[in-house]
């Protein structure tokens, strides 16, 4: 299991013409080596004193513990909300080649 540490997927909520332009960064720079788009889905959360409620879409990047700084930059740069979310989620297990796939991809 110790192998599989070093891999982790990144998950962030974007506007739906985010994700487009978020995505193709994050893989022309190899900070991650697939990224998904799920969606679209409501999210409602608390924000300045009120409940928010917003259509968004789910980035799953697919990268290495050691490319969270450049995703987070890319997500930084590119996103309009005032705190975006930018969570690592570890992989702690996973199919061996495809985790190859992704250290090659991102390294």
């Amino acid at each position: 299991m110790g192998e599989t540490m070093e891999f982790i997927t990144i998950l962030t909520t974007v506007e739906r013409d985010l994700a487009g332009p978020i995505s193709e960064k994050i893989l022309a720079t190899r900070a991650g080596a697939c990224v998904q788009t799920l969606g679209p889905i409501t999210s409602r959360y608390h924000w300045k004193g009120g409940i928010e409620a917003a259509e968004e879409y789910i980035l799953l990047v697919k990268t290495t513990r050691d490319k969270f700084a450049e995703v987070e930059q890319v997500i930084r740069e590119l996103h309009t909300y005032e705190i975006p979310e930018i969570i690592a989620l570890p992989v702690l297990e996973g199919y061996l080649p495809y985790l190859d796939w992704i250290r090659r991809e991102t390294g």
